[in-house]
């Protein structure tokens, strides 16, 4: 297999295995009972596991779109912001819509976990375009 089938095949098993852990929200005991997996009381943590897998699965879709072109390797700033920000999201989702049980502590810790991964993405969003801006200058010769 080449590296680029690799990826593709790395993508699509991260895609599949992250919505079917966004899907246990609603479908936990059905899921969890085709699968053959413990049943779980709260979905909160598959769920954000889900959110990391799709996340690395948009990094790995973008890597194998990279692959071939004279850049360095890795999923570098593209991969980082699609992981922090599919997670930080579903926190985010979580926290607003999830109807979480927390003391005080809780809910102050996962906000400001929740904060710092959205606002990590965006300022890697920034740093990213004004890359690519500045590439697109030196390519063009200005």
């Amino acid at each position: 297999m080449n590296k680029q089938m690799l990826l593709t095949v790395d993508a699509c098993i991260n895609f599949v295995l992250g919505v079917l852990l966004l899907l246990s929200i609603p479908f936990s005991s059905q899921l969890t009972g085709l699968l053959g997996v413990p049943e779980i009381e709260n979905a909160f943590y598959p769920s954000l596991l889900g959110a990391v897998l799709f996340g690395i699965g948009i990094a790995l879709v973008g890597e194998r779109a990279r692959a071939g072109r004279d850049a360095p390797g890795g999923l570098g700033l593209a991969g980082a912001i699609a992981i922090n920000l599919c997670g930080g999201l579903v926190l985010g989702g979580w926290l607003v819509l999830g109807k979480l049980d927390l003391p005080p502590r809780g809910w102050v810790f996962l906000w400001v976990l929740d904060v710092l991964l959205v606002g990590v993405s965006g300022l890697e969003w920034v740093a990213l375009a004004r890359s690519a801006a500045r590439a697109g200058r030196s390519r063009s010769g200005g």
